[in-house]
């Protein structure tokens, strides 16, 4: 039988503020000694109470007005009830029917098709505690509970199952987590655990309306673990039901070694919660004055930056949207093409060269050292510098890429380090024609080749030139001068 795949997500965001969602403890808890940023509040000490942190719910109306929410004038918190260990109090402060945003939006491209996705909730929380698990000897295993993280402002974006494939919810996750940026609510950073997913998947029949019984997978933290999760968790609801048995509901894990999706416990429903209304906090009225000084401060967000930037810079829609994914690779491409010419096609031609080393070589640099690009010791105004110049031939190509690893590694200007390594471009042609005789002479199997018609082996002894002349000569120079060679040996 042919089955559809139903997906829906739950996004955890911890959000960027000074201090926790319910008391002044900092939230700055990653680096933080064990157990240090505590307070009554946050360890759940008996007569101790709340007080709601403005700024996070200021960061999560935002997140609800870029996601074409509603905002209710009025919202409360609730207790959600559940006896874990990394919950001290037993209960967490969270919201149940009156979230701060509900009923938005967001649009996604995946599969090569257009589709939109409606967000069911925004709504905001406190994070739980972080247990340790130490596997002691002689039957000593036990787990150890570090508070810092409790309390910690956390922002839930739910989706409605509309998803229908890993790589539309892979598509969505992509998009959401780049708004968040954008926004500069969170840092998002899914490796420290500022973004988390769980999602919702189920099947059934094509030709039935009915969902059917889904599984949640918990606390995947990179968009490629949700993505292989959700694969891998398709596959094995196949096999189940094709063999006439019933999905079991349940809250499921991932395992990254073994690939595959683990039964945790059965899953809860929002009656297993025993949800109330918070005592200790009024209900909050969100007036629309503050709601329009919220939507005064929302930045030009990724989609509008990719129209512009197609606009403005000429660019290919392909070299737009990569470039905008990320915040902060849009802003570092917007100040290297500050410096670029301001004539029409000059500009444009620039604008694509810069995209071209950014998407490029640079960004294999980053990659190699785990590295974002606001972390590179390559400057945008030193990204212009080589650019201009290759083309002012002062270096080729492969020669740039030499002085921009030399310019990651030292943060050092590239005409400097062109300068001081003389790493000119070689244009003198009795130079370069030395180096094509000796290219000639070590390849006598090439040189043969060519002789037979095998044109190709006219650009081996172009890269042979090249190597001989560590990558500073003039390439059109070499390749004219290597064929001339050739055809003089006829």
């Amino acid at each position: 039988m042919e089955y559809e795949t139903v997906i829906g997500l739950e996004v955890h965001v911890q959000l960027q503020t000074q201090s926790k969602m319910f008391c002044p403890c900092r939230a700055d808890y990653h680096d933080a000694p064990v157990n240090s940023r505590v307070c009554p509040v946050c360890l759940g000490l008996p007569g101790s109470l709340p007080v709601i942190n403005k700024k996070a719910v200021e960061y999560t109306i935002m997140m609800g007005l870029a996601l074409g929410c509603e905002i209710p004038g009025l919202t409360k918190f609730d207790r959600k009830n559940y006896p874990y260990p990394d919950l001290m109090k037993g209960y967490q402060i969270s919201q149940y029917d009156m979230p701060l945003a509900m009923n938005g939006r967001l649009e996604i491209t995946a599969d090569g098709q257009d589709s939109s996705v409606r967000v069911e909730r925004v709504h905001l929380e406190e994070d739980v505690s972080k247990l340790q698990h130490v596997n002691g000897g002689n039957n000593d295993a036990h787990s150890l509970v570090d508070v810092n993280r409790s309390g910690v402002p956390l922002m839930e974006v739910v989706s409605h199952p509309d998803m229908r494939t890993p790589e539309e919810a892979r598509s969505y996750l992509t998009k959401l987590h780049s708004i968040i940026q954008y926004l500069g609510v969170s840092t998002a950073n899914a490796q420290d655990g500022s973004f988390r997913c769980d999602a919702n998947i189920s099947l059934r029949p094509f030709d039935q309306e009915e969902y059917g019984t889904k599984a949640e997978i918990k606390n995947m933290n990179s968009l490629s673990a949700v993505f292989l999760a959700l694969n891998h968790e398709v596959e094995r609801q196949r096999k189940v039901l094709d063999s006439g048995e019933r999905v079991v509901q349940e809250t499921r894990g991932w395992s990254e070694e073994r690939g595959a999706t683990y039964s945790q416990r059965s899953k809860e429903e929002a009656h297993d919660y025993r949800y109330f209304p918070e005592p200790d906090l009024p209900p909050l009225v969100v007036d629309q004055v503050w709601i329009e000084e919220i939507r005064a401060k929302i930045p030009q967000l990724p989609a509008d930056r990719l129209k512009s930037f197609m606009d403005a810079y000429g660019l290919p829609e392909y070299d737009a949207r990569l470039l905008t994914n990320s915040r902060a690779m849009a802003d570092y491409f917007d100040k290297a093409a500050g410096f670029r010419p301001t004539s029409g096609d000059e500009s444009d031609r620039f604008a694509k060269n810069i995209s071209n080393w950014m998407l490029g070589d640079l960004s294999r640099l980053l990659n190699l050292q785990n590295m974002e690009i606001e972390q590179s010791s390559v400057s945008p105004e030193h990204l212009f510098e080589l650019i201009k110049l290759v083309d002012e031939g002062t270096v080729s190509v492969s020669m740039a890429k030499t002085v921009l690893e030399e310019a990651f590694e030292s943060g050092g200007s590239p005409a400097q380090i062109v300068q001081e390594k003389g790493y000119t471009q070689i244009s003198d042609s009795s130079t370069v024609e030395s180096a094509v005789g000796e290219a000639i002479d070590a390849n006598p199997q090439a040189v043969s080749d060519y002789m037979g018609g095998k044109e190709t082996a006219a650009k081996f002894l172009v890269g042979q030139v090249m190597k001989i002349t560590k990558g500073q000569a003039k390439p059109d120079l070499v390749n004219e001068l290597v064929v001339a060679a050739l055809e003089n040996l006829k």
